[in-house]
């Protein structure tokens, strides 16, 4: 995947780069000639905890220069053995505290600390794993309610974000991404009879929507096909 809007040598960061969709989504843009390097986050290799600040800040403080992409590529939807509820009655507080734990906190996180590791004076992108089930205004069965709502609460996070970046860096695009039905560990218990896409299509999909979108979309929600998701 060739992100052409970006500057020839441009500098990636990935965060979550050992899941599925990550590893992919860096992979893809190692591969890319105009890309002049990526940096790699994750729990697994670097023992980075978004439900912890200290351990994100320290992250951050890692970096040196810019970079003009930024993408987050994490999440969970089965925590700590807890899968998603069916029902109202299977509601578990501490379970739908860990959903916003990493889903939405872990989301403002990144943006706090790693926001000001973007570039300034040229076009940036910042793009972050979301899901369709989080739109409220398309959901029509009900159910997966903690992560519902944590990826509801990430979306409007990133949405706010967003217009503050703006005011800094008026060059760049902050989005959430939905990036259906991927064959990871995260679906393959909740896919049944739904066809699943291979990561590496997804994270090409994704950084395609990405390479295309203008500042004046910053904000939007999109899906890997870069149809418009309400929300």
């Amino acid at each position: 995947m060739e992100m052409n809007s970006l500057p020839s040598g441009y500098r990636a960061l990935v965060i979550g780069a050992s899941g599925g969709i990550g590893s992919a989504v860096a992979n893809a843009l190692q591969a890319d000639p105009g890309c002049g390097g990526v940096v790699r986050f994750s729990r697994r290799d670097d023992g980075l905890d978004l439900t912890d600040e200290d351990s994100v800040a320290a992250a951050s403080a890692r970096l040196s220069g810019g970079f003009h992409l930024i993408f987050c590529a994490t999440g969970g939807l089965t925590i700590d053995g807890a899968g998603p509820e069916k029902s109202l009655k299977q509601i578990a507080p501490e379970a739908m505290m860990k959903q916003f734990a990493l889903n939405a906190l872990g989301t403002a996180l990144v943006l706090k600390h790693f926001v000001p590791h973007l570039v300034r004076r040229e076009r940036a992108l910042m793009g972050f794993l979301s899901a369709r089930v989080g739109s409220i205004g398309d959901n029509r069965l009900g159910g997966w309610i903690s992560y519902r709502a944590s990826k509801a609460a990430l979306n409007q996070i990133v949405r706010t974000a967003s217009v503050e970046v703006a005011r800094t860096h008026p060059q760049a695009v902050v989005v959430p991404l939905h990036p259906g039905t991927v064959a990871t560990s995260l679906t393959q218990n909740y896919a049944a009879g739904h066809a699943r896409m291979p990561p590496d299509d997804s994270a090409r999909a994704l950084l395609g929507v990405l390479n295309k979108l203008r500042p004046e979309q910053t904000g939007r929600f999109f899906a890997y096909d870069g149809q418009p998701i309400e929300w």
